[in-house]
């Protein structure tokens, strides 16, 4: 078959089939016809370069469809981790940290680097212990700035109630 006398619609009607065949094959779902586009571009290409001399047009377009819907496939493939790792990124930008919940809001836990500038803020601490009662002031305070078991924060409070025994072995 030469070139000039083959026209492509004529290719077309004869080698629309190879499309869907290959769809077909390698398993594409294809509901907006996107590969069924793209490859026909390609096999318009492959009909405008192809040369007789190289062999049958039939192997000729079976490769450049095979190979143009694995390129679309690895593309697509490609864009959708793109857009998942985006949305991953995205969510722990929003979720980062851990949070706590009074009264129905939620509040962000300071980040190690923030809470360890807080321990020395003086401002800050006198801010917490503005709104806590005494006993909550020294629970934070051994707790939390002094670093003290619950067991031994229990000792020096003289708490021999046995609830503060077993809060002290998880510690």
């Amino acid at each position: 078959m030469e070139k000039e006398k083959v026209t492509f619609d004529e290719i077309f009607k004869q080698n629309g089939r190879r499309i869907h065949y290959h769809i077909h094959k390698l398993n594409i779902r294809d509901p907006h016809s996107e590969f069924y586009a793209q490859v026909l571009v390609a096999m318009w290409n492959a009909y405008e370069k192809y040369q007789p001399d190289k062999g049958p047009m039939a192997t000729c377009f079976n490769y450049t469809i095979r190979n143009r819907m694995i390129d679309l496939m690895r593309k697509q493939n490609k864009q959708q981790e793109n857009t998942a790792s985006y949305m991953q990124e995205q969510k722990t930008k929003i979720d980062d940290g851990n949070h706590y919940r009074n009264g129905g809001e939620t509040y962000l836990v300071m980040k190690v680097a923030e809470s360890e500038s807080a321990l020395y803020n003086v401002e800050f601490w006198q801010e917490v212990r503005g709104q806590l009662t005494d006993n909550q002031w020294k629970w934070v305070r051994c707790f939390v700035i002094e670093d003290l078991p619950v067991k031994e924060i229990a000792e020096q409070e003289g708490c021999f109630c046995g609830r503060c025994e077993e809060l002290g072995g998880r510690k």
